[in-house]
């Protein structure tokens, strides 16, 4: 029973080695199947598990699968596995879902790329590591996913590595996730000082052992992990520079992995974040705060992917603010929506980049809808899903994390259904500056040529310059991609609007609700509130959204304006990056500097030159006792044999 899972991650390992070995061969567009066929595998068999995993009753759907003994030290011993139960296999789905598409989107974006059997090998393995990360049965093996989609990030991100911005912001991700990940080992270690075990089913069924403040330590450590992986509040900056790689990675991160994993980790340590109430309220405050400031930030900028990078942020800040309410299947509800809206939404502005020959600033687009209009109508389905418009995915799984944050504090309500407006407000403006207005896009200048929001990076291919094709050969009139470009951005709207289908607050139609419950227990709070109230508050972010809308419609539709609240500290995300660089990187570069020319040059150098030179010295002096002339030998042993004829006479004499 259940053995399908192993093939679950299997698959997309087994398309990694086929690609490693024989990815040249395969070719362009050879190598985007063999991957694409390996990740629709991997999906078909998390459906087929997930159909055998209906068949048990709801308290035995969690069933663990083992693969061998991974590591044995003394009392140490660590079985890898996998866990399937509900949580996992909802991941999984999504997981491989979204990600098939995305791999089938990729092979029309990345062709004519020199790299691009190598592109196909890095998705594969990312897909891998994220599926380690959520079907391991332990901490330690989750930790394994979790440093594999880190590496991962760093080769995507940094893709395009000829290009100075992109190697920097590849570097950049994986140099703050460390920091996150120091916080997840150090959590492990308490884990298993507490538990001496690191198995989710050994630590997770005997959480009544832990002390209040054990368990705060566990779930802040925790948490901070998940802060450096999903971007939060103060570790967010690596992700906006991450939209340096090409745009089908850009929604892979966002959407179906990485990101994600610190959501999936704080719901997967549910009994423990359950005891401590500071530890939920410190989430809820971050995730609160990261939402309302990443929104802002997203209001000013012009580059088409990072209003999507500050969005995502602003998102999964609604989903810690969820975590940190108690609301767990609302956190997965939001992340599972989220990966349908957020991924169309990155799809359609790479189809957009694409077809504008590699244009990203917003400033520069304009009336879109008439010349790609699939990309238009799927991207406005998006656009309505993430504002939070009823019926549309979005506003369903939005609610509930609003209804749970009023639940909690009626202020930490109040900062959501602002950032609700805002999302609505920048996301209108998104839309209408691409997809409506005037042809700006006929006077813009050359890719490349401007910066596109603050210096933010364009996802110009080098395929031109070897005459591979690349985007420019399509002529000067924007233009939709081909079909495997076109069919995810369907399917995904399809699943933006319909989303909301899997959690109705409506009784037996909560089946996400249903599904989930028996993997949280106790933890999982539930809102007692009358319709009446629930209805008031849904239709006070239903009401906020509309605002929003309008309020963008009113100036860049209505007054015909391309730039509006948008000053520079928003443009420059509050200063935050030059806030650490100033206290960071700079005293970080003097004390290099210092340990480079001082410790090491004058230090440590002087040190070893120092024992060199005295050497060198007393063997100079040496030297002279040995000249190689037969005379001062000779008057050397007459002067020794005066000597010991003078102490002969005088021990004669005495």
């Amino acid at each position: 029973m259940l053995d399908v899972a192993y093939l679950i991650p299997a698959l997309p390992l087994a398309g990694f080695v086929v690609l490693v070995c024989l990815g040249r061969r395969a070719g362009d567009p050879g190598a985007g199947w063999v991957a694409t066929s390996a990740i629709g595998l991997a999906f078909l068999s998390s459906f087929i598990a997930y159909v055998q995993l209906l068949g048990k009753d709801g308290e035995a759907r969690a069933v663990v699968k083992p693969i061998f003994t991974w590591i044995r030290a003394g009392g140490f011993e660590v079985e890898a596995g996998l866990l399937v139960d509900q949580l996992s296999l909802t991941m999984a789905l999504f997981v491989t879902g979204v990600g098939t598409l995305i791999h089938l989107y990729s092979i029309g974006y990345m062709k004519g790329d020199e790299r691009f059997p190598r592109f196909f090998v890095y998705l594969n393995l990312f897909a891998f590591s994220m599926l380690v990360l959520v079907l391991g049965d332990s901490f330690l093996l989750t930790f394994l996913g979790w440093e594999g989609v880190g590496a991962c990030s760093y080769l995507l991100v940094s893709f395009w590595f000829e290009r100075n911005s992109a190697a920097s912001a590849g570097k950049k991700a994986f140099v703050v996730n460390r920091v996150g990940d120091f916080g997840f080992m150090l959590a492990m270690f308490l884990v298993f000082a507490t538990f001496g075990t690191l198995d989710y089913q050994g630590v997770l069924s005997r959480v009544d052992v832990l002390t209040a403040t054990t368990a705060t330590a566990i779930a802040l450590l925790l948490f901070v992990g998940a802060c450096g992986k999903s971007a939060q509040l103060p570790l967010f900056v690596w992700l906006p520079d991450a939209m340096e790689g090409p745009t089908p990675v850009s929604a892979l991160i966002h959407a179906a992995t990485m990101v994600t994993a610190g959501v999936y980790l704080m719901a997967r340590v549910s009994p423990i974040l359950a005891l401590s109430e500071e530890a939920l309220t410190v989430i809820a405050v971050v995730g609160a705060l990261t939402a309302f400031f990443a929104a802002t930030v997203a209001c000013a900028q012009n580059d088409i992917k990072r209003v999507l990078a500050y969005s995502t942020v602003s998102q999964l800040g609604y989903m810690f603010l969820a975590v940190g309410s108690g609301a767990y299947v609302a956190a997965v509800f939001h992340m599972v929506t989220h990966a349908f809206f957020k991924a169309l939404l990155f799809l359609g502005a790479g189809s957009v980049i694409h077809g504008l020959h590699d244009q990203q600033d917003m400033k520069h687009m304009g009336a879109l809808r008439r010349l790609m209009p699939v990309t238009a109508v799927t991207f406005i389905i998006g656009w309505l899903a993430i504002a939070g418009v009823p019926p549309f995915a979005g506003f369903w799984s939005k609610d509930d994390i609003l209804l749970a944050a009023y639940d909690k504090s009626p202020l930490l309500w109040g900062v959501g259904v602002v950032t609700a407006l805002l999302t609505a407000y920048y996301m209108s403006r998104q839309v209408f500056l691409v997809f409506y207005g005037g042809e700006r896009w006929r006077k813009a200048p050359t890719a490349g040529a401007h910066a596109g929001g603050g210096g933010a990076a364009h996802d110009a291919k080098h395929a031109d310059d070897a005459g591979t094709g690349g985007h420019g050969a399509h002529g000067d009139a924007p233009h939709e991609g081909p079909w495997v470009m076109t069919l995810p951005l369907v399917v995904l709207a399809s699943l933006a609007a319909l989303g909301g289908l899997l959690n109705l607050p409506f009784g037996e139609s909560a089946r996400l609700e249903h599904w989930l419950e028996p993997v949280f227990g106790e933890a999982l709070r539930h809102v007692e509130a009358s319709s009446a109230h629930k209805q008031a508050l849904a239709a006070a972010a239903g009401g906020a959204a509309l605002v929003g809308i309008a309020i963008a419609y009113g100036i860049f539709i209505r007054g015909r304006r391309t730039t509006a609240f948008e000053p520079p500290v928003l443009q420059r995300a509050w200063g935050i990056d030059a806030l650490y660089s100033a206290l960071i990187e700079k005293p970080g570069h003097a004390l290099s500097t210092f340990a480079a020319r001082v410790v090491d040059a004058r230090v440590i150098d002087g040190a070893v030159n120092g024992v060199a030179s005295l050497v060198r010295a007393g063997g100079g002096q040496l030297r002279k006792v040995q000249t190689g002339y037969v005379r001062n030998y000779a008057l050397g042993v007459a002067f020794g044999a005066t000597v010991l004829l003078g102490l002969v006479v005088m021990r004669a004499g005495a």
